[in-house]
């Protein structure tokens, strides 16, 4: 099945004076704006994202395929010209990304993957990723969700999936690189569109744009430094 369902090495060498800028990643869209936080322990997937933000990559793809109590897929680079009705979700940008999954990232409500195809590594898409919205799961459910995937949850995975929601049969799967810390009312308005039988929105919905967040600290720390370079030149101590 070659369709990415959910569904790099280092793609690129990011520079570390342009990665220090942030962790966070703001995505403008027609019903708002979406801050995601980048986790420093999946590190190919993290300098992906920051590579395609520098790039502007992201810009007017849309999020193709949506669906309530579960996820908002995007970036296929063919959306960005899409037909209405078209279908999406095969197309790629870059090569695959070596899986980084772990025990500490799982899908929780807000949690940030990367979609994949069902290649045997569960390496990851170049460029699809999705935001969990979930739903909330009692310990029965989670009791044969770990008999299905023959892996037990962490006591704290349970009672966030049983409180706060998330997707656990995602987990194991596919690589969680960051979350939501701002914006899930965005997500949840896109994820209820109406939308037609391939889970694409009927209404155009767009990645306006996707950039790193400023890192206010850093510029104040950098400023700060500049400052005192110049009074010890002026002779001020």
């Amino acid at each position: 099945m070659k369709k990415i369902f959910l569904t790099f090495s280092l793609l690129c060498a990011v520079s570390l004076s342009a990665f220090a800028q942030s962790n966070k990643v703001v995505i403008e869209t027609e019903y708002g704006k979406i801050v995601m936080m980048l986790y420093d322990n999946t590190p190919k997937h993290r300098d992906n994202m920051v590579k395609l933000a520098n790039e502007h990559y992201y810009d007017s793809t849309l999020w193709h395929r949506v669906i309530p109590q579960f996820v908002i897929q995007g970036g296929d680079p063919a959306s960005k010209h899409a037909a209405k009705g078209q279908l999406l979700g095969d197309g790629e940008y870059g090569p695959r990304i070596p899986a980084e999954i772990n025990d500490s990232d799982y899908h929780k409500r807000g949690a940030v993957g990367m979609a994949r195809d069902n290649n045997p590594d569960k390496m990851s898409s170049g460029c699809q990723f999705y935001i969990v919205t979930g739903k909330l799961w009692t310990d029965k459910e989670l009791d044969m969700i770990e008999m299905r995937l023959g892996r037990k949850l962490s006591a704290t995975q349970r009672e966030t999936y049983k409180t706060q929601g998330g997707t656990p049969h995602l987990d194991g799967g596919y690589t969680v690189f960051g979350e939501v810390i701002e914006g899930m009312d965005v997500v949840d308005k896109i994820s209820n569109v109406a939308r037609d039988h391939n889970d694409r929105p009927e209404q155009d919905i767009h990645m306006l744009s996707l950039r790193l967040m400023e890192d206010k600290s850093h510029g104040k720390n950098q400023k700060e430094k500049k400052t005192k370079k110049k009074h010890k030149f002026l002779g001020i101590f």
